[in-house]
């Protein structure tokens, strides 16, 4: 049966020549792989976007996006064309790659290699970003699941790229990194009606607006945890950070509307497998 740790606590690593990272207990644990949930520290962007945006799809400075990526990319040890991040479109589309993007960054959602040195970023600003590794098959994967991506499929397209890569799901260790937690997401009716439609189980996922009215509050790392296990990853680790609270630590796009700060910043989980 598949391992699910619940709201596990992250610890806070900072690497001595780069910016800080959280971390899976479960990933780090593996051998040959190297993860990392970068936030906001450590960069070099100003004002709404400080410091660490690695968001090339933002309103920032491109120079400033440029070297925030390049200090991450030094910080997990590799080149910064082999820092690779997709053009998020809230799909359920995984794509295999095998080296840097010749051209425009593909429309997708997951990137899995099996690619020693290749870093696959997923960028996020409350969505779930999910890192995952198959140690013995040398399989990698990192995907982007907000709640569209999440209920479309992305889980079960990121777990099936993998295994069509040869991992195997029992073997796969996945976490879910921060992502806006159910306190601070509030959602109307109609969301949860989406997800009823789909499946009236997923009612737990839900519950009442503590100020009462028909707003809800939804639980986006317990569901896509949930898929991951459905999915029969063996081991499942859900971080205990929320980008909307914590505002020092993390971008959150939610937070940024609520300020009215007309653009956000981008946080970005890595994974690699060792050159």
């Amino acid at each position: 049966m598949p391992l699910h740790t619940p709201a596990a606590r992250a610890g806070r690593f900072l690497n001595v020549t780069g910016p800080t990272r959280f971390q899976s207990a479960a990933l780090a644990s593996l051998p040959g792989v190297r993860h990392g949930f970068f936030g906001r520290r450590g960069g070099t962007s100003t004002g709404i976007y400080a410091s660490l945006n690695a968001g090339p799809g933002s309103r920032d400075d491109p120079a400033a996006v440029a070297e925030n990526r390049l200090r991450i990319a030094a910080a997990m040890g590799v080149a910064e064309a082999r820092l690779l991040s997709l053009h998020q479109v809230h799909s359920a589309k995984a794509i295999r790659v095998s080296g840097p993007w010749g051209g425009d960054r593909p429309e997708a959602d997951a990137l899995v290699t099996t690619e020693r040195g290749l870093a696959l970023t997923a960028l996020s600003a409350d969505c779930a970003p999910i890192l995952m590794a198959d140690a013995q098959a040398g399989v990698v994967c990192a995907a982007h699941a907000g709640w569209k991506g999440a209920l479309g499929g992305i889980v079960d397209a990121a777990v099936g790229a993998m295994a069509e890569a040869g991992a195997q799901a029992a073997r796969i260790v996945a976490a879910v990194g921060p992502t806006i937690r159910q306190p601070s997401y509030e959602v109307g009716p109609e969301f949860e009606a989406r997800f009823l439609d789909a499946d009236q189980a997923n009612s737990r996922f839900f519950r009442a607006d503590p100020r009462g009215g028909d707003r809800r509050r939804f639980d986006l790392p317990g569901y896509v945890s949930a898929r991951l296990v459905a999915a029969h990853v063996g081991r499942v680790e859900t971080l205990a950070l929320d980008t909307y609270s914590e505002d020092a630590a993390l971008f959150s796009h939610r937070r940024s509307v609520h300020q009215n700060e007309g653009d956000y910043g981008r946080n970005c989980a890595v994974i690699a497998l060792e050159a």
